[in-house]
This record gives C-alpha cells, structure tokens and sequence, in this order.
C-alpha cells in the first residue's frame, strides 16, 4: 500500500514538473515562434508572401489603425484611388501637422544662400574666360559652356527647404522638378569628388577597407549650376552579391541608391537626398567637359570599341575595374548634392553600431546583447530624438539589406536635435534571398521605436498599401525603370513584417510604453492630393 502511496506522489510530482516546464519554458519559445492570432504579425511563408492581415488590426494596444484614419479599402478621403501611391500620401499619417520653423530651425536663409553661389558663379565664369584664353593659344577648341542661374532653380529650392527635420517637406512640388532637371538638364562639366581627389591618386593596398575615394564616382555639373554625384551602374539588377562577399568589398550599386530614395520617401524619414536614374554619353559629357587632367587620363577604348574609364586610385587603375559605355551610353544615379560644407557645415559621427571592418574582428555590440543599455547612459544618446533617429536609420537599412552603414552626418547647425542623413546607400539591395537580423540590433537590443515609425509600417504591411506595391509603382516614375528586380521588391514585404516582428516581440517583454515613443502631433483633416505634391 505504502508502495502504491510512494509511486503516486511521484508520478504526480513528475506530472506536475513536466506540465511547469511546458507552461514556462516551452509554451513561451512557441509563442514567440508561431505567435498565431495572438500576434498581428503575421508569419512570412516560405515563398515570402504574408498572409492577409485584417484591415484594421493594430499592433499598438487601444491605439488601432480606424482610429487614425485608415479607411474602406478603395477610399481614402472621400475618393477612389486608381494609385496606391497616392493613396498612401493622402492618408492621414502623411499629413500630420509639422511645427510651425524658427529662424534657427531652417538650414539656410535665402539672403545666404543667394550670395553664396552668385559668388561661385562668378568664379565659374572667371575661370572660363580663363580657360578660353588657354585654349585659344594652344589651338583646342572648347566647347561654350555659358552657366544659366537662375533664382527659382529646382536644386536651389531644394536647398532652401532643409530645415532641422527633414531634408524636404510633404508638400514640396520642387522634389519632382528636381528630379526631372538632374535627368534632363546638359551636363557642362565632369570632376571627381572631393573624397577622391583628397587621395591625390595613391591608396594603401594594405587596407582591407579602401578610403571612399577609391569608388568610381564622379561630379557633374549642370547648365542650371545644380550639381549632382554620378554613380555608373556596376552590377546587373538581377545579379545578388556573390555569398563570399564581405560587406565592406561589395559592389556600390546604382539601383540601391534610387530605390533607397524611394524607400525613404515612402517610409516618411525624407532624409535621403533626391536621386534620380539617367543615361549619360561618355564621351560627351564627361570626357570633353572635364577640365581636370587626371579625369581625361584615365580614359581609353576597349577591345569591343566601348569608351572606358577607371578610379585613379592606384589599385584600381586597371582595364578590369573600369566602367565601359555601350559604346558611349552609360546608365547610372544623379544624387542631388547638398549644400556646401563652407556654408552648411556637417559632422560626421561614428555608429554606435558600427561593424568590425576586418575579416575576423567583431565589436562590442556583436557579443554584448545588454550595449544599448550602455549607450543609452552615453550623450547625445541620453535625450532628445537622436537614438530613435538611428533606430529609423537601421530600419531603413535592414529593409534594404544595407551592412555598410559605418558614419551618419548630421547639420552642425541643428546641434543634438539634428537628424542624421541617409547619404550613400548604393550597397544596398545586393541579396534579395537573405535578411540580415544583424542590422536591426538597434531596434532588437534598444526596444523603443517611434509611434510614428511604427504606426506607417503597420501601414504598408495591410494589403491596399502594400510596401512591395507602392515601392514598384514609385520607381516605375524613374527613367531607368525597372529599378529592382521582383525578388527585391517581394523582399521588402518579407523584411517589414520581420521588423513588426521584432516590435512586437518588445512589446510583450517590456509593454506598450515601454517601447513606443510618442513623437507627433494629431494629423491634418485628410485631403486628397497628388503623389507629386509630396
């Protein structure tokens, strides 16, 4: 009897073991793995389509999508929508009410900026009135490259928008004009840029990481006096980086820095700098416009009768790192530059999450899952919006698939409140097949993210505005359309749903107000407007 007594407890003691290990231990891993209806991030299947979500479910407890104004699929103030994309910038999350700027709260005033470049005008002309003279004694011809300034330039308005949160409003028509003048307005002359020629032509082929410079990219300036920086197109659109790639020797892709453009602007950060996609002539609008000797020496005729040019960086001055037109035409990116450093000063700063640019070393924040805890005590990480910034910036990156991310470069001017620019995005885009979690630690070790952010994510995940969809609809506007391939755009729904993801699971651990910032006011009455009107 004893014995049957003992046997009992013991099979109810193992029973009652078992069951605490699979409430505690087992029953939590399945539900952060398969969260079900619990969780309204839906699970990515293996051909990485998600299923269809409700239509209003809202991943932010008592704070549902209705209630910011998402409406009837196929509506949106009041009116049918033929355009997702248009669709999207009328909703009210993209016209939420920016504060009223200061004096002190935009980049530069137009008095400034006015002076500044009617003085660089004047040196321009100057300097080819020089030229001329040069040429005359040395019988060559130049052709007349007479600048055009123009007060109500597109590039000029656009620098006169930068203000201290974003590089560009909602509601700047002049962002379309821009992009349509760097695609279209005569290039007058072609230079390296100012990381290149600081090399001076000689490079240390010791270093695994190679200085900026060593990048083909070039300057062009147009008749208007705009300028923007050319990236040549370096990698078919449906070529992925080979596996054994490191990060920090992948290809600087032209695609990536047009779609990262559209990305940005549809996410709402609008901190990356206009780019547009153009085909330029080689020979024309580089090498008989450059006046500068080491750009003309660099250039020569391949075997198949293409004109080619290489970087001058001395590792790279070989036929096989060059750039060959077919047999002049060269496809590639015109980013809009912005304005001078000697009028609008900017500081590049470190990453806290930056990677070990080495072929074994790792950092801190790669073994320590507790860092941002440290970083949170460090300034300007210990207040204001400059953490949620880079948080915005990780997520931007992980939805391109961007490693390269080492500096961000902030206005001096805007001091900590400044936002960090989204500048040189072209290793982006290069594995369509592989998400690397690795770029969201940000977000995955820090658990905090904008309402904003957050609220226009859960957005672009619904069905009526699908991030794949509005992102294909936007590049199709760019001449050098299709800009990504189809696996990269079905990519971009599969890494968003991944992120609310990663939101969601932070939001179990530490609860809604732990994790979610407040950063805007109540939006405008919706209104219907163009997408050009952005």
């Amino acid at each position: 009897m004893w014995m049957r007594r003992d046997r009992l407890l013991v099979t109810l003691a193992l029973a009652a073991v078992f069951s605490a290990d699979v409430y505690f231990v087992l029953l939590p891993k399945l539900r952060e793995k398969y969260p079900g209806d619990g969780c309204t991030c839906p699970n990515v299947s293996q051909g990485g389509q998600a299923p269809q979500r409700p239509p209003n479910s809202s991943l932010v407890t008592g704070d549902s999508m209705e209630g910011l104004g998402v409406s009837a699929p196929g509506e949106a103030g009041g009116k049918v929508w033929a355009s997702k994309l248009e669709r999207l910038f009328a909703h009210p999350l993209y016209n939420i009410r920016s504060p009223d700027l200061g004096h002190d709260e935009v980049l530069l005033q137009p008095e400034e900026l006015m002076g500044y470049y009617k003085r660089k005008v004047s040196r321009w002309e100057r300097h080819q009135k020089f030229y001329k003279v040069v040429a005359a004694v040395t019988n060559i011809s130049l052709p007349d490259q007479e600048v055009i300034f123009d007060p109500e330039v597109s590039w000029l308005k656009f620098h006169m928008g930068i203000n201290k949160y974003a590089l560009y409003s909602r509601e700047d028509p002049n962002i379309e004009r821009l992009l349509q003048d760097m695609l279209n307005t005569k290039v007058i002359n072609a230079d390296y840029t100012q990381d290149e020629k600081a090399l001076k032509g000689s490079c240390d082929c010791s270093q695994v990481v190679k200085p900026s410079g060593h990048h083909l990219k070039l300057t062009l300036k147009l008749l208007d006096f705009g300028k923007a920086m050319f990236k040549p197109m370096r990698q078919e659109r449906d070529h992925e980086t080979p596996e054994d790639f490191f990060y920090f020797v992948d290809f600087q892709r032209h695609n990536a820095e047009i779609a990262a453009f559209h990305l940005d602007r549809i996410l709402d950060f609008r901190r990356v700098p206009p780019v547009a996609g153009r085909r330029i002539n080689v020979t024309g609008d580089i090498l008989y416009t450059t006046h500068n000797e080491d750009l003309r020496s660099v250039f020569f005729t391949s075997p198949a009768n293409n004109t080619c040019f290489f970087a001058k960086c001395l590792y790279m001055c070989k036929t096989e790192y060059a750039v060959c037109g077919k047999p002049d035409n060269l496809e590639g990116s015109m980013s809009a530059y912005l304005p001078g450093l000697s009028i609008a000063p900017r500081i590049s700063i470190p990453n806290p999450w930056i990677r070990s640019y080495t072929f074994t070393g790792r950092e801190e924040w790669e073994v320590n899952p507790f860092y941002c805890d440290t970083i949170k005590q460090l300034y300007p990480y210990n207040s204001g919006n400059r953490l949620l910034n880079i948080i915005d910036m990780a997520i931007l990156d992980f939805l391109t698939g961007n490693m390269d991310r080492h500096h961000y470069e902030i206005f001096t001017k805007f001091g900590d409140d400044g936002f960090p620019l989204h500048i040189d995005n072209a290793r982006g885009f290069g594995k369509h097949s592989h998400d690397e979690m690795s770029i969201l630690a940000p977000l995955t070790q820090c658990c905090i993210i904008k309402r904003s952010t957050l609220l226009r994510l859960k957005l672009l995940s619904q069905e009526e505005f699908r991030l794949s969809d509005v992102m294909r609809e936007s590049l199709g506007r760019d001449a050098l359309r299709p800009i990504l391939s189809e696996p990269h755009l079905q990519a971009l729904d599969r890494r968003l749903l991944r992120v609310l993801r990663a939101v969601h699971k932070c939001v179990r651990k530490l609860g809604e107000a732990g994790v979610v910032a407040v950063d805007f006011v109540e939006s405008r009455t919706a209104t219907a407007r163009p997408a050009g009107s952005r």
